[in-house]
């Protein structure tokens, strides 16, 4: 096998259940965030054939900075960070010449509790934090290719770092990006985790995924708060995962009407995923660690409301959910709670005998 293939034999071997590689051609000429050219139309999806990366780092760079000028990043600062080096791979690990881009299907087949008193949370984040799970694997994978290739020099990263994962993972074939702005793959659907190796290893790069989203919107039509603002961009400052996740701020800072349409969310959304027709071929992960808990499947929101510190710490150590910290979840909890009760009051003027709601937002301190 030549190189290349051998480092996705092993890549294969740790558990990746996807594997593809693309070449680093950086642009001629690098602009800066002061002297931009005129930016491709952010609506127009990668076109997956960039000559097998020549010219994608000036492609990515010129829709990052369409994006970021628009101000959907919301206080997402380190997106504006240094642009150039997020989208030049070359700038992050000097003589970088290959991106090895990995997956690991998260799709679980199993389905979460949506009853009165529980919260909903984003299936990535049922099991284990798959910042370690794939991090791990990434460190073994890049200690067997130094084997391979004592010269090399490689840097890792799963969602970490400054490089586009998505757009490199595209042009390796991965799949393609969709008009949600996630991965979207013929085999896996939505349920693909992502990370890459950098590395200084001319590799034999594989074809870039083709676009096959054609004339479907259904991710844009089932976005909880018209986030996706038009196909391939979306606004984060809507998103339900930016809302309860990265605005580490008070519950007042959540405007009302998308706070009504969080619904029962406490971490993440899915919608947008779930109802991607490529979710047809995927097939439940073998990987245990991605495995939902009793307490991820059925999170029940008065039990989370009464949550202190020490029990938020033990209960999701090994957990993406900890990034929100005790305050941002609590936070989340009571939205859910009040989104249920105005629920069951709209239920109870319409049948009196209805029962009443098993979450009393009034039991949540903030």
């Amino acid at each position: 096998m030549s190189l290349s293939e051998t480092i996705k034999h092993e890549a294969r071997a740790l558990g990746f259940d996807a594997v593809g590689i693309s070449r680093v051609v950086p642009s001629p000429q690098r602009t800066d965030a002061g002297d931009q050219p005129d930016p491709l139309p952010a609506s127009s999806p990668p076109s997956g054939g960039e000559g097998r990366g020549e010219g994608t780092s000036c492609l990515f760079v010129e829709r990052l900075m369409e994006w970021l000028r628009r101000g959907y990043h919301g206080v997402m600062a380190w997106m504006e960070r240094d642009p150039q080096r997020r989208a030049d791979p070359t700038l992050v690990l000097p003589g970088c010449r290959s991106v090895i881009s990995v997956g690991m299907n998260y799709f679980t087949g199993q389905q979460a509790n949506e009853g009165p008193g529980y919260g909903r949370i984003a299936s990535y984040a049922w099991g284990h934090d798959y910042h370690r799970v794939l991090g791990n694997r990434l460190e073994q994978l890049e200690d067997r290719i130094k084997a391979l290739a004592p010269k090399a020099r490689t840097r890792s990263y799963v969602d970490t770092g400054p490089v586009m994962e998505k757009a490199w993972a595209q042009q390796a074939g991965l799949g393609w990006i969709g008009k949600h702005t996630n991965l979207v793959s013929t085999q896996f659907g939505s349920w693909l985790l992502l990370g890459e190796i950098l590395t200084t290893l001319d590799l034999d790069p594989d074809e870039p995924a083709e676009d096959l989203c054609g004339t479907c919107a259904l991710c844009i039509k089932a976005c909880p708060t018209g986030a996706i603002v038009e196909p391939y961009v979306v606004d984060a400052r809507r998103c339900v995962s930016y809302l309860t996740i990265e605005l580490r701020s008070s519950e007042e800072a959540i405007p009302d009407d998308l706070a009504i349409k969080m619904g029962n969310r406490i971490f993440g959304c899915d919608d947008c995923l779930d109802i991607c027709p490529y979710n047809i071929q995927a097939q439940p992960t073998e990987e245990p660690a991605f495995r939902a808990t009793p307490l991820t499947l059925a999170p029940s929101l008065q039990e989370l409301a009464e949550l202190d510190e020490p029990s938020f710490t033990a209960m999701f150590h090994k957990s993406p959910i900890r990034r929100t910290k005790l305050a941002g979840l609590r936070r989340n909890v009571s939205i859910a709670c009040d989104n249920e009760s105005r629920h069951q009051a709209a239920i109870s003027l319409s049948a009196p005998n209805q029962a009443p709601s098993l979450c009393h937002s009034k039991s949540v301190s903030l």
